[in-house]
């Protein structure tokens, strides 16, 4: 509630800088993770968030790859395991959500790793 106070008394301009931001963010996002081979994924139009469907059978045991297993530069990425976020049980065990809430600096690094952990992830 007190968010929503901030936001509504926050100027038009930090508002439309928001907007902006976050717009060249899943853009880069998008622009990047269409590089890597294999991967499909959602174009967000309101989240802040994209379910990105690996060529794996194990989105839980990948993402858990990433931070135990996985490094490059001496950096990961922390990944949320997209089965979780459906009623189905079956749904979204392929799939994780990443959030592009990183600047595009961080982010590209994310995506980067990312890739570079699926060319060497064995599921």
């Amino acid at each position: 509630m007190i968010a929503a106070s901030k936001a509504l008394d926050s100027s038009s301009d930090y508002i439309n800088n928001v907007i902006n931001e976050y717009t060249i963010r899943r853009n880069l996002l998008i622009e990047e993770l269409s590089k890597i081979d294999d991967l499909v994924f959602s174009n967000p139009m309101g989240a802040f968030y994209s379910i990105l469907k690996l060529p794996l059978n194990n989105s839980e045991k990948f993402s858990k790859f990433l931070l135990t297993d996985f490094s490059h530069n001496g950096q990961t990425v922390m990944l949320a395991p997209a089965g979780g976020f459906y009623t189905s049980p079956n749904l979204g065990k392929d799939e994780v959500r990443i959030a592009f809430v990183l600047n595009s600096e961080k982010l590209l690094k994310a995506i980067k790793i990312i890739g570079l952990a699926l060319k060497e992830y064995k599921d």
